[in-house]
């Protein structure tokens, strides 16, 4: 009976094989797998059986078939039987060879059974196929590929059938016409020797160790003769491979004789067959094979082959290789594998064939054969040992190339050579050399295009493969160290290898601590060895020069550094301590930062102090001399790298600085002078810093040689009478002045203080302005040369500092100070006004605020004149760009600072830099508290604002931010430095706050600002002329600080509202005397070109007079009417406040009056209407007034009128009544006031009340139509949108905000609840969350807010029911109703409304008695019989087709079912159960969800007695919860999740629920086979009487429409049957399950099919 049921699931399985979805077909193909592992006979048997009786099944599904019969046997080999085994190689071969005609995957799947049948039963499988391979019959393709097959899989098997094999098929070999055949023969002949040679190697574990060479060594022959005399000449390309690659392992067991014998014809014939196929890999590997066989047999015929072979085995190795072709790769291995096989028997010939081609012009020959080179240096050492000599000496013209592949390819051959000695020849520093160079090489500027082959490296490349291989020659190859050390520093000086510094910097440190820990010599450097080294002083100079520039060149600057530290002992003996530390310190201070953060000032500042701590440590003056002439020597190298240049000349000042001889400090002076570039800007800069340094210690020696050179004959020549027109030497006149001139500031600036004075103006000051200008025929001729103007004001300026600094700056009288800064004010007003490119301007007023200090003190006109023009050059300057202009677009050509950057060629420069304008304003501002500080009374300080004046009013906005930035930095200064000796008034303070105090309202926000710091100093003035103290801190006048953030918004209501703080506080603190000049000035300001500043003093005016004239109550209604007016036009907004006050006056005395004819004006209101009615709510009572008017014209008329559309079978409309919505809309306007507050408070129930009802009846109302079309036409005109629901919403948050229901209208906002209370769809979800928000946040409202809605439960507007019915259930989800005794009466008013007409109104109540157990679960007990009641009432309802109320019935069954009586839920647990289970199959998704949550709500609740009869209900409703858990919808699977997890414990099978919460917790991803498989187990090991039922359940949903649910049922009951007894299997009808299953089997869903097939697999074990 059993092996019928195999049978049958067998054939079922493989009808299903046709399946036309892959998967499925593997699916398929692994339940015959599973049946062929439980009965791995029976199923062979089934598949033979099937496939006989099925001829015409297609070839792919046969193939399957025997696909599964192949993992059978090679799972179940050793347990199949031989009658078995025979039966299965007899239908293997039949299938193989039935068709004569090559059917590919269907004969391959035939013959790899009858390989896997092969690996145990050799001799049945072997006398099988050799009854289809008899002699004179040439035989099936697959027969032979089997053969072949079988002796790689079975070696000792096969290997002694070979000899027969052989005798057999070689007379077949001239028998085969077909290249197909030929082919496989081929194959057959390369595995046959392949795994001859096998067993030939592994003698020692072969079956009969007697097998020698000698056995096929003939008719391996009798087949090579008719593979390469015949078939090797065919066509067909794919047959010629095959016999290349038969020949390659066949060339082995060729008898020696033979072999010699047939190489000259063999190599010449596989040699040929490059030109013939593209792809060479098979040529290669097996050329490869056959040198090797014929070296073996030490052939003397291959020498004479050699030429040709070397040719052919070149031309591979220059074919570029393409690393996406692992064929290719694999070739070019190969290749050189047979140069091994050469290079090691004629190392010679190979040489003199390999080394010319180093001379090819063609550069992949050239790489090709350095390729070769490098191969065989490594791997045939020992032959290339005594040939070294001439290796070098081939290399000296690939040293030369300059191509890039080939410069790599050189690298690698000297890698190569550093591992196997060769540098170490005569030679070898040649080859150390090139790699330096190509560790130097400049980077490309653009990336090259890689060639057709993508194997053209670019010059980076090579860069980065020479910096890895000095580093590892130098660190892991011991025998370089004495090639490389110190050889390698030779290259450290020239600057042609200065890119290569970083590399050999760390190559030379690691390879002198390796000379350190062998302790080889204290000194490193032995000088005497070797006269090309770099002196201690070269050395020295080139690394401290180039760590300045410290993260160039892979970091160039650490290297170097650590280099330094490491030879100390040979730069000087005495350095060892100073320089550990120092040098340590200065590698952190690179760690810490990069190129980006790195202070380059402060970085070169760090070098030059640790220069100059190491010559005071060495303290000899003979070695400082020495050192400073290397660096003089050393400086033209460094012509195009002006950076360096300029910190070198600062290394030579401070070194001259450092001797004490000063006829060689005299001497290198000189020379610096006569050999400087003075045509750059760079070398001017390095040099006037050298002279400054120098000066430190030499000044008069330095003044010498300064004034020496301006009279030598070199500066002389140029400045001839005869020579002023020749421009070429004008120009380096010029430059070479600059020169002196900015050198003369430096020195001014290093010179010794005690010093300067009296050399200031007779040595310093008066050459300076020789060299600026100079007289032509008596005729004194100013410079127009931009540069010699830039440097004299930077050295007047640094003279001008340094003696300021000075400290007997107070008593020196300064005679030239009105000449210089007549001067500066002269290249002031020569500046463009329209473009600032040049520091020219702040370097000028620099100067002059310098001078402004000394003595004697400038008059007042040219004070004036120096104010007003600095004034003009820097306020008058176009914007500038906004923050963050990019750097790179500013050009800065400043002698101070070096070369600015590089302008994009074509682009014109920029009119203005933010960081160059930046810099100018501080100088301007720094300039006028210059002179303000020279008369600090407020005289002064008005004489200074007068000049400003013009200025802050300009019509430019940036111009008048500027004044307001400078002004304001002015009165700090006159503030910080304010000293009062007696109490005098601030006579103009009036004046000054007026001039200010409107600019707080300025168009630009930067100027508003301003103009609060402004008042706010001014304020602080005048208490300190009041005589308070500097620190004191006034209350009043700080408030104005915190002031200036509200600035910054545009909004003009914001900026008039400071406007008004900024007078109260100058009103508070204003003296009585000082009020009619304020006054004066803010109306003058009503006439201010900016209309903002004319407003703010409007606000000023009025905050003023209100706080200190009552005369303006008595004028108020001529006020109001004439503000009125002006309302309606826009620009006059500024009349707003007063216009309010009328209107308040007015209600005040006829408040009906005004609120009926306001309500009568036009809808929508515009936005002065809106205006109006907020003014009535200034005084709470009149605002009390207002609210009740509005409340009771809100409820005199109906909310809305319907009417029928055209069409009478359309719903009817709703369309709103006018005066409800105007009453809604007014409320809205006067709510939104602030002060509205307290008569919000006072009528809160009523106004929420009537507010939340006009919501509800507002809910998808439309406006009359009038109203429509006005408000398509207006759009955009109106203050806000008049839609009557948004209307109505918008009042009910502003009442609640009004009321300080500000949590309310938070969480409302938070939640989307006011967006929901708009829609009909959300509506009642809104009335919930605002109910909640109420109760959470103010609940001591709730009892009054009942007492006003209770009326709206009987409305005969349904809406209002619901709305009211939805407050009041989602108010008993909170505790507060406990709290405030209103649960009862909640509870009877929602009780009397379960029999409403409305579905809404019963669906709603019951989710507010459900939601007692969460506002009150202590009194659910209490009320249980009343809410259970009502819940299964729910359940019954009938009257509600869609399920909405039994929908709530279940959600509020499952919160209470916690909470009630155990002795009340037995009664109804049963009925429960019973009554939901229908909704686990329902349609709606809710339904589903509620009714699964419920039953587990259920058991959750019968954990502790659960009786029989609900045990029964708990596992009859496991099938559908697990099957569930593929539902669509995820709320239902986590439903099913919950539901499983609480069933668990009432099944009583630990295990079972353990199981349920491991795979079933919420957010754990879920492996549906693995759990079902876990449950499936344990439910067969607990309840097996239950198989049969659980198997009904599931076949039930077989037909499910859900395709997961249908694809999981077959898998469950895969697994039931899988772990169910056999003792079970009468509960199990396998007729009706496997009639199922091929159902399922023809299911449109693949993953059914899937599914249903693998079932199939495991039914097995009840078959």
């Amino acid at each position: 009976m059993a092996k019928s049921y195999v049978k049958k699931l067998s054939a079922t399985l493989m009808d299903a094989i046709t399946d036309k979805d892959p998967l499925v077909q593997e699916q398929v193909y692994g339940a015959l797998c599973a049946l062929g592992e439980s009965q791995p006979e029976q199923t062979l048997g089934a598949c033979q059986e099937h496939l006989r009786q099925h001829e015409k099944l297609a070839h792919p599904h046969r193939t399957m078939i025997l696909k599964a019969m192949e993992a059978v046997v090679s799972s179940h080999l050793g347990r199949l039987d031989q009658g078995t085994a025979k039966a299965v190689i007899l239908l293997a071969s039949s299938e193989m060879t039935t068709v004569k005609e090559l059917v590919g995957d269907w004969q391959q799947a035939a013959s790899s059974v009858l390989v896997a049948v092969g690996r145990r039963f050799i001799n049945e499988v072997m006398e099988e196929l050799l009854g289809k391979f008899v002699p004179g019959v040439l035989p099936h393709c697959f027969v032979v590929q089997t053969l072949a097959s079988l002796s790689v899989s079975n070696v000792f098997g096969t290997v002694p059938f070979l000899p027969s094999i052989l005798s057999t098929m070689l007379p077949m070999l001239g028998l085969a016409k077909h290249d197909a055949l030929r082919a496989v023969f081929c194959c057959a002949l390369q595995r046959f020797s392949e795994s001859t040679l096998e067993y030939l190697a592994n003698l020692d574990q072969a079956p009969d160790p007697t097998v020698r060479k000698d056995t096929f060594s003939s008719d391996i022959f009798s087949a090579y003769e008719v593979l390469f005399t015949h078939w090797l000449q065919s066509r067909e390309a794919k047959l010629r491979l095959a016999v290349v690659q038969a020949l390659g392992p066949m060339s082995h067991l060729l008898p020696n004789e033979k072999l010699e014998e047939q190489l000259p014809k063999l190599i010449p014939g596989i040699l040929s067959l490059y030109k013939k196929h593209a792809e060479a890999f098979h040529m290669s590997k097996s050329l490869g094979q056959i040198l090797e066989a014929s070296v073996s047999v030490g052939s003397r015929t291959l020498e004479v082959q050699l030429d040709a072979l070397l040719a052919a085995l070149h031309a591979q190795v220059c074919v570029p290789v393409e690393l996406s072709s692992p064929l290719a790769v694999s070739n070019q291995k190969e290749v050189l594998r047979c140069f091994t096989v050469l290079a090691c028997c004629f190392p010679d010939r190979l040489l003199a064939f390999l080394l010319p081609k180093l001379d090819s012009s063609h550069e992949r020959v050239r790489v090709g054969t350095l390729q070769v080179v490098r191969h065989v240096i490594n791997s045939a050492a020992a032959q290339m040992e005594v040939r070294k000599p001439f290796i070098l000496s081939s290399m000296r013209l690939p040293l030369l190339d300059t191509n890039n592949q080939v410069k790599r390819a050189v690298v690698q051959v000297i890698s190569a050579m550093a591992h196997h000695g060769y540098l170490e020849q005569p030679g070898g520093k040649a080859m150390v050399e090139y790699i330096v160079q190509q560790c130097a090489l400049a980077p490309e500027p653009e990336p090259e295009k890689l060639g057709p082959d993508g194997a053209d490296p670019s010059a980076d490349s090579v860069r980065s493969v020479s910096v890895s291989t000095l580093f590892l020659i130098s660190a892991t190859v011991d025998r370089m160290d004495n090639v490389l050390w110190p050889y390698l520093l030779e290259f450290l000086c020239p600057m042609r290898f200065t890119r290569a510094l970083s590399p050999l910097c760390r190559s030379l440190v690691h390879l002198a601590l390796k000379r350190q820990e062998a302790g080889t010599d204290a000194v490193l450097i032995h000088y005497d060895s070797s006269g090309t080294l770099p002196s201690p002083y070269a050395l020295t100079t080139r690394l401290l020069v180039v760590s300045a520039s410290p993260y160039l060149g892979d970091g160039r600057g650490v290297a170097a550094l650590r280099l330094l530290s490491i030879l100390h002992r040979d730069i000087h003996p005495s350095l060892g301590q100073q320089w550990r530390s120092a040098i340590c310190l200065l590698v952190e201070h690179l760690d810490e930062h990069t190129q980006e953060t790195l202070p380059q000032k402060e970085w070169e500042e760090k070098l030059l102090t640790f220069l100059q701590d190491t010559l005071a440590v060495v303290s000899d003056n003979t070695w400082i001399c020495q050192l400073s002439l290397e660096m003089c020597q050393q400086l033209p190298c460094y012509n195009g790298v002006p950076w360096e240049k300029t910190f070198l000349y600062k290394c030579i000042g401070s070194t001259l600085g450092a001797a004490s001889s000063k006829v060689t400090v005299r001497k290198h002076l000189r020379e610096l002078l006569e050999t400087a570039r003075f045509q750059e800007e760079a070398e001017r800069e390095g040099l006037a810093s050298c002279l400054g340094i120098c000066a430190v210690s030499h000044l008069d020696d330095t003044l010498a040689q300064l004034a020496d050179f301006t009279k030598s004959d070199v500066f002389r020549k140029s400045i001839g009478i005869f020579n002023i027109f020749k421009d070429r030497n004008e120009s380096e006149v010029e430059k070479v002045k600059g020169a002196l001139v900015l050198c003369y500031g430096h020195v001014a600036a290093r010179a010794p203080r005690e010093l300067l004075l009296a050399r200031a103006e007779a040595d310093i000051l008066r050459n300076m302005f020789q060299c600026f200008s100079r007289k032509v025929l008596g005729i004194k001729v100013e410079t127009k040369d931009p540069t010699l103007k830039l440097c004299l004001v930077q050295s007047v300026c640094m003279v001008s500092q340094a003696i300021c600094s000075s400290p007997q700056a107070s008593t020196f009288h300064f005679a030239q100070k009105a000449e210089l800064v007549a001067r500066m004010m002269e290249l002031i007003k020569a500046e463009p006004p329209d473009s600032l490119t040049t520091p020219l301007r702040k370097k000028a007023m620099a100067a002059c605020t310098y001078l402004a200090s000394l003595e004697p003190a400038l008059d007042e006109q040219v004070r004036a004149d120096v104010v007003h023009g600095c004034l003009r050059s820097v306020l008058a300057l176009p914007p500038e760009p906004e923050a963050g202009v990019p750097c790179s677009q500013e050009v800065l050509p400043s002698p101070g600072t070096g070369a600015g950057r590089a302008q994009p060629p074509g682009e014109p420069p920029p009119l203005l830099s933010q960081s160059l304008y930046l810099d100018t304003v501080r100088a301007l501002e720094k300039l006028l508290a210059a002179l303000l500080h020279r008369n600090m009374t407020p005289q002064g300080l008005q004489l200074m604002v007068a000049h400003l004046l013009p200025w802050i009013k300009s019509p430019q906005g940036h111009e008048r931010e500027r004044a307001l930035g400078v002004s304001a930095g002015l009165l700090r200064h006159f503030l910080e430095h304010l000293h009062v000796s007696a109490l005098v008034p601030f006579h103009n303070l009036g004046l000054l706050v007026g001039l200010f105090s409107p600019r707080c309202a300025d168009l630009w926000p930067a100027t508003r600002q301003k103009a609060v710091g402004c008042v706010h100093s001014l304020l602080y003035l005048q208490l300190g002329y009041e005589g308070f103290a500097r620190d004191y801190r006034d209350d009043v006048a700080e408030r104005l600080l915190a002031l200036q953030d509200g600035l910054v918004h545009p909004d003009p209501a914001v900026l008039f509202h400071t406007c008004h703080s900024v007078a109260q506080i100058v009103g508070k603190r204003l003296p009585p005397d000082q009020l009619i000049s304020l006054l004066l000035t803010l109306f003058e300001g009503l006439g201010d070109p900016d209309k903002n500043c004319s407003r703010a003093a409007t606000v000023m005016v009025s905050c003023l007079l209100r706080e200190r004239g009552a005369m303006l109550l008595e004028k108020v209604p001529e006020i109001v009417s004439v503000l009125r007016c002006r309302l309606q036009e826009p620009q006059e907004e500024h009349v707003l406040k007063a216009a309010q006050h009328c209107v308040y006056l007015l209600a005040s005395q006829h408040c009906a009056t005004v609120v009926s004819s306001l309500l009568g004006s036009p809808l929508p209101f515009d936005s002065h209407t809106c205006t109006l009615w907020r003014a009535l709510a200034v005084d709470p009572s009149l605002t009390a007034q207002v609210l009740g008017l509005l409340l009771e014209k809100l409820a005199r008329d109906v909310p809305f009128k319907e009417s029928r559309p055209f069409l009478l079978s359309g719903a009817p409309e709703r369309v709103a009544t006018l005066l409800p919505l105007a009453a809604t809309c007014a409320l809205f306007e006067v709510l939104s006031a602030p002060a509205a507050g307290p008569a919000v408070l006072e009528l809160y129930p009523e106004l929420f009340a009537a507010l939340l009802l006009r919501v509800s009846c507002s809910v998808g109302v439309q406006l009359p139509r009038n109203l429509q079309a006005k408000e398509r036409r207006g759009a955009g005109l109106a203050a806000r949108a008049l839609e009557p629901c948004s209307s109505a919403v918008d009042t009910l948050r502003a009442m609640l905000l009004r009321a300080g229901s500000e949590e309310v209208v938070k969480v409302m906002a938070l939640e989307g609840g006011w967006e929901l209370l708009r829609t009909p769809e959300g509506h009642e979800e809104g009335v919930a969350q605002l109910a909640h928000a109420m109760a959470t946040h103010a609940g001591p409202r709730l009892p009054l807010l009942m007492k006003a809605l209770v009326s709206a439960q009987s409305s005969v507007y349904e809406a209002q029911r619901v709305t009211s019915t939805a407050f009041f259930a989602e108010l008993l989800a909170s505790n507060v109703v406990n709290d405030l005794l209103l649960l009862e009466s909640l509870l009877d008013n929602l009780a009397a409304r379960q029999k409403d007409a409305s579905v809404s109104v019963r669906r709603l109540v019951l989710r507010g008695l459900a939601n007692v157990t969460a506002g009150s679960p202590d009194k659910v007990r209490a009320h249980g019989p009343q809410l259970l009641t009502a819940m299964l009432g729910g359940l019954d309802d009938v009257e509600e087709p869609h399920g909405l109320v039994a929908l709530e019935a279940m959600e509020g069954l499952a919160r209470l079912l916690a909470l009630l009586e155990p002795g009340e839920l037995h009664s109804v647990l049963l009925h429960v159960a019973i009554r939901i289970r229908p909704f686990f199959d329902s349609e709606r998704t809710e339904l589903r969800r509620a009714a699964v949550c419920l039953f587990g709500h259920l058991n959750q609740a019968c954990h502790s007695d659960c009786e029989d009869v609900f045990l029964e209900q708990t596992l009859g409703g496991l099938v559908p919860l697990l099957l569930h858990l593929q539902d669509p919808q995820g709320p239902v699977v986590s439903a099913c999740r919950f539901a499983l997890r609480m069933c668990g414990p009432n099944l009583e099978c630990e295990e079972l629920a353990a199981a349920f919460q491991k795979h079933l917790q919420e957010g754990r991803s879920l492996h549906l086979g693995e759990f079902l498989n876990a449950a499936s187990k344990c439910l067969m090991r607990h309840f097996p009487a239950a198989l049969g039922r659980l198997l009904s359940t599931s076949l039930f949903y077989f037909k499910s429409s859900w395709e997961g649910v249908r694809a999981a049922a077959p898998l469950l009951v895969g697994f039931l049957v899988l772990h169910a007894d056999p003792e079970q299997a009468p509960q199990v009808d396998l007729e009706q399950l496997i009639a199922a299953l091929q159902l399922l089997l023809k299911d449109p869903a693949p993953a059914v099919r899937m599914r249903a097939a693998e079932t199939l697999g495991r039914l097995v074990k009840f078959a």
